[in-house]
């Protein structure tokens, strides 16, 4: 497994070919970025939205944390970075897609599905456990319809994405650019195991095949 004197390996590697054989583009990206999708996706290691989508630096502004959540919009004192990487993406970079990434065997929405981390401290669990709150109502839907198997896991997984959608649309600058048709917002679901993407219809709320 890479450790840090891996990842300074690596640099040199980069810097030796990606970099040299992009280096325009390296120089145009010093002036400023202009992407066109911002993705949310999940802080896990195995799931990277520049590999699984195959992209180019400069092409996605991202945000990763647990569970690939977004939390509703509120005004409460705090340090909302969720929030704040949203409204920049939406308001300053003018971004015109979204799309929030879930995957397979997310440790979040088991957390989420076990209530593994409750009641415990605050940095002993207890911020997983504010966070994962998040899908308390999707997971007693999940549980009511699939008790709590490996089905179970795998619905709160896509819950996940349809419960950050559905917050994101609570941002005021978000619906208002849907209206206009100056955003549009995406779910889709990365099973590792397979390799396949599973893009959500949002109108029958059912994820498929991309």
């Amino acid at each position: 497994m890479t450790d840090f004197s891996g990842l300074i390996d690596g640099y040199h590697r980069f810097k030796a070919n990606g970099w040299m054989q992009q280096r325009e583009r390296w120089s145009r990206l010093a002036e400023g970025q202009n992407p066109r999708l911002m993705v949310i996706a999940c802080s896990d290691s195995r799931v990277d939205p520049t590999i699984i989508f195959d992209t180019s630096p400069g092409e996605i502004f991202m945000v990763r944390n647990v569970a690939n959540m977004v939390p509703p919009f509120e005004t409460s004192p705090g340090h909302h970075g969720v929030s704040a990487a949203l409204e920049f993406a939406v308001t300053q970079l003018e971004v015109p897609e979204i799309v929030v990434l879930g995957h397979q065997s997310c440790g979040g929405c088991a957390a989420a599905l076990t209530r593994r981390f409750e009641g415990a401290p605050v940095g002993q669990g207890g911020f997983i456990d504010d966070w994962m709150s998040m899908l308390d109502d999707a997971r007693d839907r999940v549980i009511a319809e699939h008790g709590t198997g490996e089905a179970a896991v795998r619905a709160l997984e896509f819950e996940a994405v349809k419960v950050s959608i559905a917050n994101l649309r609570t941002f005021p600058c978000v619906p208002v650019r849907e209206q206009a048709g100056r955003l549009r917002i995406h779910g889709a679901y990365f099973a590792v195991a397979d390799g396949i993407l599973h893009l959500l219809d949002q109108s029958s709320g059912e994820f498929a095949p991309a």
